[in-house]
């Protein structure tokens, strides 16, 4: 009986310190994972405040460098929007493709570039064509290329077709057929579209400058306004986007838009459409103001007439067009970056590049901007532009379409024209006409 007892209650004793030791070794786990969790809790702040400054200060560079490039003139906007559309493209052709190189073929890669090129040298070469044709006529070989423009870029697609054809190879036919569309999508949705930014900067710095301000505006208040009241998810691809921000952002970019507009439109810098490609801010530039700028009278409606005892309103039309293009901004310019986030979402990526430290690829920062710089210039052609003829226009025009012996015939009838209602004396009139007779 004592031996019983006696091996009972080592038993005991032995459970009690296995459970002691159980018990011991789980609040050493426990201390150990909330070490871990306190590094793992540190480490995390920490990265977000690296990520933070980094953001900031990229964010701080990248205004700066818009402000020089702005101030120095249409000539470099343009080249940085080129900058920005040739990045854009190889971010989206980058993530929507597998690696040509994986698949051993080369040359799709280098049709990608081909096609990109050949559009941009068709689009934004007809726009560089139009605005300063004048410089093209002074040169031979110019003025052919720029008269024929049309044809070569025909010309130059058709080739690039060819050694499409030529490329096929067997087993690989989906991926390269595939490619070829995501290419074309990707030529329309950003090339296209950087082509008519394009066209707002040679129209007048304000059409480029001003919705751009705008969609910037819009994305900051949508976020400022969403984390204040935000409570209605607005769309499901983007659940940090709320009704209540998307709302409220439209009603301070209408604010903006009046203040932008107040600050550009003194500038004729801001105002003229380009006519020298060396002009910079501080350089004069003159022009007969589009009459968008101009002070206008605006007859109120009969139940305003009777409330306010006023008849009419005198103000500028551009600060009308200006709420136009907050509305814009505000309710369609946004579903570019949620298209671009659902683009992002179907390949599974965060961002479409690295290549702004903190802010991802250039795509991830022009999403909103490309579709709202197309609207831009569509609103522009549509009810602001002016069609002038100009001396320089006129004289382009002859230049491109005339042979010399069309030429020498136009100078004649001016001779005959102008000595027949006295702008020439008789002894010019022989002079200009001994020149063509020679």
């Amino acid at each position: 009986m004592a031996s019983k007892k006696s091996k009972r209650s080592n038993g005991n004793l032995k459970r009690a310190a296995a459970e002691t030791s159980t018990v011991s070794g789980e609040q050493d786990t426990s201390k150990n994972d909330q070490k871990q969790t306190k590094n793992d809790s540190k480490t995390a702040n920490e990265s977000k405040r690296y990520n933070f400054v980094v953001r900031t200060v990229w964010t701080f560079i990248m205004i700066s460098g818009f402000f020089i490039t702005l101030a120095s003139g249409h000539f470099w906007c343009v080249l940085l929007i080129l900058a920005c559309q040739i990045a854009a493209f190889k971010e989206c052709i980058r993530v929507t493709s597998i690696s040509s190189r994986e698949k051993n073929l080369p040359l799709t890669r280098t049709l990608n570039w081909y096609f990109l090129f050949t559009t941009i040298y068709y689009l934004d070469g007809r726009s560089i064509f139009k605005f300063f044709q004048y410089y093209f006529i002074h040169y031979r070989a110019l003025n052919l290329v720029a008269s024929n423009h049309l044809f070569i870029c025909y010309c130059l697609y058709v080739l690039g077709f060819v050694f499409f054809v030529f490329s096929l190879r067997k087993g690989h036919l989906k991926f390269q057929f595939g490619s070829l569309c995501v290419t074309h999508m990707v030529l329309l949705l950003v090339v296209f579209q950087a082509h008519l930014v394009i066209n707002n900067v040679l129209n007048g710095l304000i059409w480029f400058l001003l919705p751009c301000g705008l969609v910037i505006v819009n994305d900051i208040f949508a976020y400022l306004c969403g984390i204040t009241f935000g409570r209605t998810k607005l769309i499901e691809i983007s659940p940090k986007k709320t009704l209540e921000g998307f709302l409220g952002a439209w009603i301070f970019t209408a604010i903006a838009s009046v203040i932008l507009t107040r600050l550009l439109t003194p500038f004729t810098y801001m105002t003229c459409p380009v006519k020298d490609i060396n002009t910079n801010f501080f350089t004069p530039l003159t022009c007969d103001l589009n009459p968008v700028f101009l002070p206008q009278d605006y007859r109120l409606p009969p139940i305003l007439f009777e409330k306010l005892g006023i008849s009419t309103v005198t103000i500028k039309p551009i600060y009308l067009h200006a709420l136009n293009l907050a509305t814009f901004a505000s309710l369609f310019a946004p579903f570019g970056g949620f298209f671009a986030s659902g683009l992002k979402r179907t390949f599974k990526v965060k961002d479409f590049g690295q290549s702004i430290p903190g802010h991802g690829g250039i795509t991830d920062r022009v999403d909103c901007q490309f579709l709202m710089g197309s609207f831009m210039n569509l609103y522009y052609e549509t009810f602001i532009s002016e069609k002038r003829i100009t001396v320089e226009t006129v004289i382009s025009t002859i230049l491109l379409n005339f042979n010399e012996k069309q030429i020498v015939e136009l100078i004649k009838i001016l001779n005959e024209v102008l000595y027949s209602n006295g702008f020439l004396s008789d002894k010019a009139y022989g002079q200009l006409s001994e020149l063509y007779n020679i």
